[in-house]
């Protein structure tokens, strides 16, 4: 089966208001993050199909997804208030790729038109950098593509039941599954060696911000203390089980076998090609 990885397209609209991230963020707070579209497409991107917007903490590491409709600009400054609303601290940045889903006045409005205290910086990647976006990208890979899947996927139905399956997974990743963070590189000739940190999970990481917010923090405690990680990992293996079926058969973009009573197959060329056509031949052009 033919692959889509990516299915946006490079958006000049703002682009010159926002500004570029050059480096890696030496963030020591948490609320800035990485976010990015992966699309839900199959093998045919025609037509409207599901988006994960995936997003990224790079101080915590903490994970958040949400499942849109298209990669329409209001549907992706919604799944960007859904997942400020849940996150643990305040969101303070926000760096994307140059896709036109993101560099746009919709998702410009929503860092810019906000008090002054609430104000989010927004910035951008280089364009076909996609190191520039490291946090994010590695991400993409075993936090949707492992476990969604390829397929293409275009309901209503299949995006609630994408969400709810991304609900669970926030708990699992965030508050039961540790991860170690990259501290620094250790250059010794050509070898690096990288050092990282003790193995944590988002959660313990966000227990050490005083920026975190209190009562969502309580909250989060709650649901750690009631949650049987083994049944919820079952319940997102019961659910990947019934949004499997959902998978759309492809109706766009098929392929028939060429005609050969086609016009441009029959046609006749000139009297002056065929004579030039004979001269090539005798010269062994």
């Amino acid at each position: 089966k033919k692959r889509l990885y990516g299915t946006t397209k490079p958006g000049s609209l703002l682009k010159n208001m926002i500004p570029v991230r050059t480096d890696f963020w030496d963030i020591h707070r948490p609320g800035f993050l990485e976010i990015d579209l992966v699309s839900h497409s199959g093998h045919c991107a025609a037509g409207d199909f599901i988006y994960t917007l995936n997003a990224v903490d790079i101080h915590t590491t903490w994970n958040e997804k949400e499942a849109v409709l298209g990669k329409s600009e209001n549907a992706v400054v919604e799944g960007t208030r859904t997942i400020e609303a849940r996150l643990p601290f305040d969101l303070k940045g926000i760096d994307s790729d140059n896709g036109s889903e993101f560099i746009n006045d919709h998702l410009w409005s929503f860092c810019r038109h906000r008090p002054p205290h609430r104000k989010i910086q927004f910035t951008r990647s280089r364009p076909y950098k996609k190191d520039d976006n490291a946090h994010i990208e590695q991400k993409n890979g075993p936090q949707v593509r492992q476990i969604i899947g390829y397929d293409r996927y275009d309901s209503s139905k299949a995006q609630t039941l994408m969400n709810e399956i991304y609900a669970d997974l926030r708990i699992m990743n965030n508050l039961f599954q540790p991860s170690m963070k990259l501290l620094k590189k250790i250059h010794k000739g050509s070898r690096i060696i990288r050092r990282y940190d003790k193995p944590r999970t988002a959660f313990q990481r966000v227990l050490e911000c005083p920026q975190s917010n209190p009562r969502k923090v309580q909250a989060l405690k709650r649901i750690k203390e009631s949650t049987d990680p083994f049944i919820l990992a079952e319940r997102i293996t019961q659910r990947l089980a019934v949004l499997f079926p959902l998978a759309s058969k492809p109706k766009y973009g098929i392929k028939t076998a060429p005609n050969p009573n086609h016009p441009w197959r029959t046609f006749s060329f000139s009297k002056k090609l065929k004579r030039r056509k004979t001269v090539f031949k005798k010269c062994n052009i």
